[in-house]
């Protein structure tokens, strides 16, 4: 499993104006099974992606495709971890 973590590196009126063209590239890789969850940071310095993707040179090359990465919006940080624990409801995410 991976955490993605976004930072923007541009101002908020920048990110607005390629908001639209991200969430429509979010809504494809959740169709894809690419993604399971994301969301804004609080306070809105970025956002967060969790992924389930077994590889993270597959992974890489999706985010390549985020208008927010072409267009020079955020930074990107990914982590990789192995949930070893999950609470009732969660044992999927294993």
């Amino acid at each position: 499993m991976f955490i993605v973590s976004l930072t923007y590196i541009k101002p908020l009126e920048e990110v607005e104006k390629h908001l639209e063209a991200h969430v429509e590239y979010l809504k494809k890789q959740y169709a894809a099974n690419s993604f399971i969850a994301s969301g804004r940071k609080v306070p809105r310095t970025g956002g967060v992606i969790l992924s389930k993707l077994e590889n993270r040179d597959i992974l890489e090359k999706i985010l390549e495709k985020d208008p927010f990465k072409i267009q020079g919006i955020a930074d990107y940080e990914i982590t990789e971890f192995i949930p070893t624990m999950m609470g009732k409801g969660y044992e999927n995410l294993g």
